[in-house]
């Protein structure tokens, strides 16, 4: 009996599944199609990128600020994940944001300094982004949106020319973008949260004005788009989040305290 295509491209899919199983620094199992260095690559290329389109600010009192609270971040993470190349730029703009990207690039944007009041809100936002590149959050979301088109297109191929079968298709095609992929971003926005508040904790900033900073960052925002078709969770979900873990977090920086961790950005 001669295999349809399809078949064969669903065996392909399932190997590359089951080998590119990996865990996060919370053991949740993670999809990780492509090497950390291919990664890394894109990573560089891309903030290599920003840095050329956006207006850089380079030696200045804020970008001196945002360093030192990146710095005091990095002097407490763990050994394995001293190897990243970490990096960080402050972007002239108004916008309210950060990002992360493989390999450990990281950009703040000048507006969210106006809504992060003091350094240990900064720090939330550093060590989340952070987090981000721990968890490997980039390689888990490419690879999910790889392995969803590749499913897609496995399917396209098993479809034919029925008509029905086209449409359900573009169905499939509307799940897969709301039922995998806005998910997972969800997922890591909350994971992020969690190994987050951990590090700036146990990098002696106060983990307490996390709840601050996002109770900032909902006045800021404005109205926000429904919770199931946003990538990030609401910010009453984050506050309520966070609160629910303070109690692990606030012996870390009791601790951090006490041994001497105290920034003073």
């Amino acid at each position: 009996m001669i295999k349809r295509p399809w078949h064969a491209i669903s065996l392909v899919l399932i190997g590359l599944i089951v080998s590119a199983c990996a865990t996060t620094p919370t053991g949740r199992q993670q999809l990780q199609i492509f090497p950390d260095s291919q990664m890394r690559a894109l990573g560089a290329r891309a903030y290599a990128d920003i840095r050329e389109k956006e207006s850089v600010i380079a030696s200045s009192e804020q970008g001196a600020y945002v360093q030192c609270v990146t710095d005091a971040m990095l002097a407490a993470l763990p050994p394995q994940y001293v190897r990243e190349q970490w990096e960080v730029s402050v972007f002239e703009s108004e916008q309210v944001n950060a990002f992360a990207l493989p390999g450990g690039k990281m950009g703040v944007y000048s507006g969210l300094l106006e809504v992060a009041e003091n350094q240990d809100q900064l720090a939330t936002v550093i060590a989340h982004e952070i987090a981000h590149v721990m968890a490997r959050h980039g390689n888990e979301r490419v690879s999910t949106q790889f392995a969803t088109v590749a499913g897609l297109s496995a399917l396209q191929i098993a479809a034919g020319d029925d008509a029905d079968r086209q449409r359900l298709l573009a169905a499939l095609g509307v799940g897969a973008h709301l039922g995998i992929i806005l998910p997972f971003s969800r997922l890591h926005e909350s994971e992020a949260d969690a190994i987050g508040l951990g590090l700036m904790a146990d990098a002696g900033f106060d983990p307490r004005e996390a709840v601050n900073l996002w109770r900032n960052m909902a006045r800021a925002g404005g109205a926000q788009p429904p919770t199931f078709l946003s990538t990030h969770p609401s910010s009453g979900r984050r506050i309520s989040d966070l609160q629910t873990l303070m109690p692990e977090a606030m012996p870390l920086y009791e601790r951090a305290q006490a041994q001497g961790r105290r920034p003073d950005c």
